[in-house]
């Protein structure tokens, strides 16, 4: 038998259109959008089918999209037999991996994250924080820079995605001013993110404390299969440590480096990204070149990996 990682991607990876060859496909995917739809109370269906592209791109629609996009096409990988021993997703991807490894219903998760994507809209004033990805610059450079900074402003470490790409997050000012001493550190190029908010930082921190409150509300159960936490880059199980993470998650950094080597060092034989775009396994393969990927997002895509997956090893 195969051993494949899960990894599903987190919010910027949302287009217009998304999700609708899937939902022609397969039955279990139109039942399960529709579901949605009707516990949102409004068409996320149709926004992500026709848009328009700015409102798809909002927070709060993008990560219930995402989601919804992603959770379905694992419904039909697991329904043709094919499923992960491990899971992880970034930032909001987690909530994908979660349903997948059965610490969340599905439909829940839609509702989660739609709540959350309002609460990370509301907790920072929009236009007054930003992030920015930096290229060619090891952690530890880009931490010194980030310490000798003497501002007022914050400024944090977002995501260290792989080698020589790491996102930095905080006020707007802060950013540009870090930015401008990360060029002159030697960094390659430091690229402003379109993003509405400073995103797994210290500023998230109003989000978490009332994210909390929900999410106690919420029914998460102990994972069937092991999620590698964005937090801590270390699988976990336990619904309690699943949730404690989760607030976390909101103002810590992304260590979806160290869960990728993670992935590597436990020998799986193929990791598979799902859902829309290739951003993961491009940072896969700047981990591990000769890793084998799959990216899975519509129905031509499901082919090649059913027919490897069922190969004799």
């Amino acid at each position: 038998m195969k051993h494949v990682a899960f990894v599903f991607p987190g919010q910027g990876s949302q287009e217009v259109g998304m999700g609708k060859a899937m939902y022609d496909a397969y039955p279990s995917v139109k039942k399960l959008f529709d579901e949605a739809d009707e516990a949102l109370g409004f068409s996320l269906t149709k926004l992500m089918f026709e848009g328009p592209s700015e409102e798809l791109t909002k927070t709060e629609n993008a990560q219930p999209a995402l989601l919804l996009n992603s959770v379905a096409i694992n419904q039909v990988l697991q329904e043709h037999g094919v499923k992960p021993v491990v899971t992880a997703g970034h930032s909001l991807g987690e909530y994908s991996a979660l349903v997948a490894s059965g610490a969340l219903e599905p439909i829940e998760a839609v509702k989660l994250v739609n709540l959350r994507g309002k609460l990370m809209e509301e907790a920072y004033p929009t236009g007054k924080g930003t992030m920015a990805a930096v290229l060619g610059l090891s952690q530890e450079e880009i931490e010194r820079t980030i310490s000798e900074f003497d501002g007022e402003e914050t400024v944090d470490l977002a995501n260290i995605n792989c080698p020589g790409q790491i996102v930095i997050s905080g006020t707007k000012e802060g950013v540009e001013k870090v930015s401008e001493k990360l060029s002159e550190a030697g960094a390659k190029r430091v690229l402003p993110l379109n993003v509405s908010g400073p995103f797994h930082s210290r500023l998230m921190k109003p989000a978490s404390d009332d994210f909390a409150k929900h999410l106690s509300e919420t029914d998460v159960r102990d994972a069937d299969i092991p999620v590698y936490a964005n937090v801590t880059a270390d699988e976990v199980t336990d619904a309690a440590t699943i949730e404690k993470l989760l607030v976390e998650q909101l103002y810590s950094p992304v260590r979806f480096q160290e869960i990728l080597e993670a992935f590597v060092e436990k020998d799986v034989d193929a990791i598979v990204e799902v859902g829309h775009g290739k951003v993961l396994s491009g940072l896969v393969r700047k981990v591990k070149r000769r890793m084998k990927t799959f990216n899975v997002q519509d129905p031509a895509s499901v082919e090649p990996l059913l027919e490897w997956y069922k190969e004799e090893s």
